[in-house]
């Protein structure tokens, strides 16, 4: 783009960033329509809003074939949100036909290999951080973001804050975790994050969590370490945590709370994955109904509450 292109996209942007906080968007979706701005005007050298329908055409033709479904869903969405609340204008909308979804299960690490993960990670904050993450069921950022203060020790329970949805939950915290959080604790004695980031210039306390790219990455190594083939990554600590709740007799309902899905169906996926279910479709049908088990109980007889 020239200097005066430029300088008319830089205005539009501002007022694409103003328009998500105004509207209150979540930092990723402000994040993701941003990057979708640039990406449009990067790849026709000139502002958006002097594209007509045949340009819009030819880019998302580009795009399903290049990257996948869900991307192509948000830069539609991007531009839309763009044209609506930036240029009060409808876009020229294109019409895409959705390709068939294709539901394929994820892999699920058994608690054997959970156990080899933790113990093969060489550097106890990360021994820490698996154990957190598959102990307590939470999202790779939930865990980043947990506080001192979201830990209720005498209540043996943990404050999720703001998880998907804006939501905050609580979680149970076995014994065992607990022990482990505080003897991280007391190597780096932040006074207000569990998992610190890296300390800043000359000593200086780290002012921000752990990086999420790092940590990814760190797991992704101990994973190859260990020899595990299947494709996994933290958020698999998740799928590990409900489907063995699940195994030890904890109801849907109980798994939906600790997890904290809005609906139903979300939790229900993961029956399907665990050992019990494949057992008892193997069997003839039993005349005696599961046992449910109370949230407590299920969490007392998991297999994180004994010593790695």
């Amino acid at each position: 783009m020239d200097s005066s292109e430029q300088t008319r996209f830089d205005a539009l942007y501002a007022k694409h960033l103003r328009a998500l906080k105004l509207q209150g968007k979540a930092a990723k979706t402000i994040d993701g329509y941003a990057r979708v701005l640039r990406r449009v005007a990067a790849h026709f050298d000139r502002c958006p809003d002097r594209l007509d329908a045949e340009d819009f055409k030819s880019y998302f033709a580009s795009l399903i074939d290049e990257r996948s479904w869900s991307l192509v869903k948000i830069e539609r969405c991007g531009l839309q949100f763009f044209y609506e609340h930036v240029l009060e204008r409808e876009w020229p909308w294109v019409d895409m036909i959705k390709p068939p979804v294709v539901h394929a299960l994820p892999d699920v690490l058994s608690v054997d290999e959970v156990a080899q993960i933790i113990r093969a990670s060489r550097e106890r904050r990360y021994r820490t951080f698996w154990l957190t993450t598959y102990s307590l069921g939470l999202r790779l950022g939930e865990t980043l973001r947990l506080r001192i203060g979201d830990i209720d020790s005498a209540r043996a329970q943990v404050h999720v804050r703001s998880g998907k949805g804006h939501k905050d939950r609580f979680v149970v915290l076995p014994a065992l975790t607990l022990q482990c959080l505080r003897r991280y604790w007391r190597d780096h004695r932040h006074h207000e994050l569990l998992f610190p980031g890296r300390a800043g210039p000359q000593g200086a306390a780290p002012v921000t969590f752990m990086d999420r790219g790092s940590t990814q990455k760190a797991f992704a190594r101990v994973v190859a370490d260990c020899g595990i083939r299947k494709r996994v990554s933290t958020h698999s600590l998740r799928h590990a945590y409900a489907t063995h709740l699940f195994e030890v007799g904890l109801n849907l309902r109980g798994v939906q709370e600790l997890l904290g899905h809005a609906c139903p169906k979300t939790t229900a996926c993961y029956v399907h994955m665990t050992d019990k279910c494949r057992d008892d479709r193997r069997r003839p049908a039993r005349t005696t109904a599961p046992r449910s088990g109370s949230i407590g109980n299920a969490a007392s007889s998991c297999p994180w509450t004994t010593s790695w």
